[in-house]
């Protein structure tokens, strides 16, 4: 009896070792939003939407993640996590079963390295830094996952990035660094369809500075490039925010630079007031330049639940039409919305 009740014991000892060796966590995100979009040159009525839309904030989602301690410092990673469009259960992302990450890689003293679908360093870099994070702001009526703040106006390609190795440091000192390089995958020609982005940042207490850069290019070898720096700073009252950031190609079909000036202002422990204004320039068109005037509000009902509520209106030169958002070229788009998200 004795040596049975020591074997269960010892049993027990190291499957409750093996377990908090290991995890896995299951999480997610609903995010819902009412908008009414206007998309018609001042003219009352004219190219008028209101619509339900999903991932507004941030995009709807199921994830899995985890890790497990393999000795010595090293852990193995891992991420699933795919995308949901709320309003009509479809799948987001184009349908791609795991369209928002799909990465195994391994952890340690040296830093992390990941291996699969994720999102390329100059989006984190854009994220950091945009005081609405990527989202509420700067998005479509009627189309989910569509309000990508700074980033729909700045990024000329995908955010995220598949058959991707990324490299990314450990904080040194409020120094990191991130570099990834994307195989393009075409027999004959590895330079088709390959992207290459770097990344650093310095933080130190309520300063925070980012560079990125990335090149990508297409099916023909010709290359899409985007530089980004930016920083923020805490003032207690008010965290500031200022960033400029160009997107060039090869073919010169793309040429645009753009500045962002925003700030974050807490009114309460629960509630901020957000906005932003950015310009962005079309270089290969006169009458090319298009301002973005942005306001918000986010209130936290709980650790886990915020409601949100946002205005924006993008107002285009007669030849641009900034990020796409607006019906064509000289159209003023207008977009007000109001949501709440849920993350479990």
């Amino acid at each position: 009896m004795k040596k049975s009740l020591i074997a269960l014991s010892v049993l027990a000892a190291v499957a409750g070792t093996a377990q908090a060796q290991s995890s896995v966590t299951i999480y997610g995100v609903l995010d819902m939003a009412l908008q009414n979009e206007s998309n018609g040159a001042g003219t009352k009525g004219a190219g008028n939407i209101t619509s339900l839309d999903s991932g507004v904030q941030s995009g709807s989602r199921l994830g899995f993640k985890g890790t497990e301690d393999l000795g010595g410092g090293l852990k193995a990673i891992f991420k699933l996590e795919m995308g949901v469009n709320a309003d009509t259960g479809a799948s987001a992302q184009g349908g791609v079963a795991f369209g928002r990450a799909a990465w195994v890689g391994l952890a340690g003293d040296f830093g992390t390295v990941k291996l699969g679908r994720q999102n390329k360093p100059m989006f984190d870099a854009v994220d950091s830094i945009d005081p609405f994070s990527t989202g509420i702001i700067g998005g479509t009526a009627g189309q989910s996952t569509s309000a990508t703040g700074f980033g729909n106006l700045f990024f000329a390609t995908n955010p995220r990035s598949t058959n991707t190795i990324n490299y990314s440091t450990n904080d040194l000192s409020g120094f990191s660094a991130s570099v990834a390089y994307t195989f393009g995958e075409v027999a004959g020609d590895n330079s088709k369809n390959r992207g290459i982005g770097v990344s650093g940042q310095y933080a130190a207490g309520p300063f925070l500075g980012v560079v990125a850069y990335h090149t990508e290019n297409d099916a023909t070898a010709q290359a899409i490039k985007h530089l980004f720096t930016g920083a923020t700073y805490d003032f207690g009252v008010v965290k500031a925010a200022l960033a400029y950031g160009k997107v060039t190609s090869d073919n010169n079909s793309v040429d645009n630079k753009m500045w962002l000036l925003g700030g974050t202002v807490p009114v309460s422990d629960a509630g901020a007031i957000v906005g932003t204004y950015a310009r962005v320039t079309n270089n290969l068109v006169s009458a090319g330049n298009s301002n973005q005037i942005a306001i918000g509000y986010t209130h936290s009902l709980s650790k886990r639940t915020n409601i949100y509520t946002s205005f924006e209106r993008l107002s285009n030169d007669a030849n641009t039409n900034a990020g796409g958002l607006a019906s064509g070229n000289g159209v003023t788009e207008r977009l007000v919305n109001v949501g709440i998200r849920h993350m479990f």
